[in-house]
């Protein structure tokens, strides 16, 4: 008896630590995680990303705005991977509304949680003890 009742008392006195525990924001290169979700079939590669300051070529009409919120398990796990299981998530997201608009394109993505973040490289995670998320914010195109 007198063990669990120490192990409780350890463990409400460190819960609060714990919950608060690596919260941060990260930077990660954007094409990789689309090679490895392309190459995984996750994406079939009939909808092409383009970050924000990175243009298609060819005539580009713009449909419509569009936003995806995405989270993933981060307990244990490395920040790189979580957050690219994530934005793999918001990428295949991307694509069925790309997919049911009739675009071919996902054009000026920026990350956004609140402050947008653009890179024409990088998209941005925010990581905490328990979950990783990414917030992209873009716009469906038709590229011909």
């Amino acid at each position: 008896m007198k063990a669990k009742t120490l192990f409780l008392a350890t463990l409400l006195l460190a819960a609060p630590g714990l919950t608060f525990a690596a919260d941060k924001i990260v930077h990660f290169p954007f094409q990789n995680a689309v090679a490895a979700a392309t190459q995984s079939g996750k994406l079939d590669g009939t909808v092409k990303f383009y970050l924000a300051d990175n243009k298609p070529s060819g005539q580009v009409t713009v449909m419509n705005d569009v936003m995806v919120n995405r989270k993933t398990n981060a307990f244990g796990k490395q920040d790189q991977a979580t957050c690219d299981w994530a934005l793999q998530s918001a990428l295949i997201g991307l694509q069925e509304q790309a997919e049911r608009a009739g675009a071919n394109a996902v054009v000026d993505i920026v990350s956004d949680y609140g402050n947008e973040y653009r890179d024409s490289q990088n998209y941005e995670c925010h990581v905490g003890f328990l979950m990783s998320g990414v917030i992209l914010k873009a716009k469906l195109a038709k590229v011909q």
